[in-house]
């Protein structure tokens, strides 16, 4: 469905708009007003943040044309600290170091630290965007309010009404700007803010603070508030695995990489890191906090290296879930109850695509269900770039995702018989996309992967196409 090149409508003008040399159509309403702009020769690539900038250069470097819409004014998504759809805060840095978070093609600079903050990823995406001279493609300040089907490619509607005609779309907006917030029942009388919110402690300072979540967010916010508040309280729901940033001096993430690249079983693994974590790091509930529910690796990793520290010199208090929101007060599960000036949600976020029916991304049990998170199992030229969540760093996971992508647009031209056996594959095959790993059953776990073996299979279908 939707991979045949052809017009599904009457060309009624042509110009070159763009001042490219480029034939641009147009297609006219009664009365000559412009309604339709024909881009049926490229695809229309949605956001120029970490996923859309390397979607756009793989389908450059396959000679498949393409725009890049972006409704901020610059490139970065999420990690361009202060814009309106920005969710990092002025303390940020990566999780996941340097050489498993990069592009495959594009080290980050050696003078980097391991784990860059955010202006260094915001200054490293704009390198790369300048590298690959990405700039030249993308359209800031462009807002997309609508994606649908249109012939053989898709109509895609602007904010002001402004309509175009594409090839083809890959939808790379990201998914961590709409927050979630659990339903409490009462109501607070005092400041309240969902951790995308959140960007400096100056809201926190001298005051009673209670952060919500124990997500990796969570953490660092708690720490924050440790250093700032009057009185910091941190509610968690369940017991979780905690991994320092560091381990033998080093990156904890390159540690566990040595094992993976050595194919040592998911059992031996469990048990060296799990030995290695109670003798270097402590075990939660030494702390306070509830005893993990979980095997080791079936939950996405919360990487803090502080949180104990601070728990441990009494400065963040451990609570569990909230029970019932009492004006100024907060009453939680086990029936204690404390005086709250200020409470951080740092409880996640909802998955959502507001500019396309559900319906159209094959909408299953809150997300959309996709061959490796990217491929729909019918449409041939429709991709979702970055709609993962690794256990280890996205961006060149990323990549490998959307240079299989453009392989697969350019085989539907150039190598049917290649394009037909991927076509059959993303259409009936369902992966097991932790390599073994039973992730929570949890809306936060549902796009969950395990980074290497899906590194691993992704590099394998890219094959297949050379």
């Amino acid at each position: 469905m939707g991979h045949r090149r052809e017009r599904a409508f009457d060309v009624e003008s042509e110009t070159d708009v763009f001042g490219s040399g480029e034939r641009t159509s147009f297609v006219t309403r009664t009365g000559g007003e412009v309604n339709i702009l024909d881009r049926t020769d490229r695809y229309c690539v949605i956001g120029a943040g970490s996923s859309g900038l390397v979607a756009a250069k793989n389908l450059k470097q396959h000679g498949i044309p393409c725009d890049v819409l972006e409704r901020e004014d610059e490139v970065g998504g999420i990690w361009n600290y202060g814009k309106p759809f920005s969710s990092v805060y002025r303390s940020t840095h990566l999780i996941s170091s340097k050489p498993l978070t990069e592009y495959t093609d594009f080290p980050m600079p050696a003078d980097y630290p391991d784990y860059p903050n955010h202006a260094q990823v915001l200054a490293y995406f704009k390198a790369y965007a300048r590298h690959f001279g990405l700039y030249d493609l993308i359209e800031f300040n462009t807002t997309v309010e609508r994606v649908a089907p249109s012939g053989a490619g898709w109509e895609v509607t602007l904010a002001g009404g402004h309509k175009r005609r594409y090839r083809g779309v890959v939808i790379a907006n990201g998914h961590l700007w709409n927050p979630h917030y659990p339903d409490f029942p009462g109501k607070f009388d005092g400041t309240a803010l969902h951790s995308r919110d959140y960007k400096t402690p100056d809201v926190l300072r001298d005051k009673r603070v209670l952060v919500v979540g124990a997500g990796n967010s969570g953490c660092d916010i708690a720490v924050e508030a440790a250093q700032n508040a009057a009185r910091t309280f941190h509610s968690v729901r369940r017991g979780y695995h905690y991994i320092p940033k560091y381990l033998f001096g080093k990156p904890a993430d390159q540690v566990g990489e040595v094992a993976l690249r050595l194919r040592v079983p998911l059992f031996l693994r469990r048990w060296t890191n799990g030995l290695i974590l109670r003798l270097f790091h402590g075990r939660p509930q030494d702390f306070g906090l509830p005893k993990p529910d979980h095997k080791l690796f079936e939950s996405h990793p919360i990487v803090n290296s502080q949180i104990f520290y601070y728990l441990g010199h009494g400065d963040i208090i451990p609570k569990p879930d909230v029970e019932e929101l009492r004006d100024d007060r907060v009453r939680f599960r086990d029936g204690s109850e404390e005086p709250i000036d200020v409470i951080v949600y740092a409880t996640g976020y909802e998955i959502t695509f507001p500019f396309i029916d559900s319906t159209h991304l094959n909408w299953r049990n809150g997300h959309p269900a996709l061959f490796l998170n990217v491929f729909h199992p019918e449409y041939d030229n429709l991709f979702v770039a970055g709609l993962i969540q690794p256990d280890s760093g996205q961006w060149g996971l990323v990549d490998y995702q959307t240079q299989l992508i453009a392989r697969f647009v350019r085989a539907q031209e150039q190598n049917p018989a290649s394009a037909e056996r991927f076509r059959r594959l993303k259409a009936g095959t369902k992966m097991d996309l932790g390599h073994g790993i039973r992730y929570l059953p949890s809306s936060r776990h549902a796009i969950e992967v395990e980074h290497f073996s899906y590194r691993r299979r992704l590099q394998k279908l890219i094959r297949r196409f050379d």
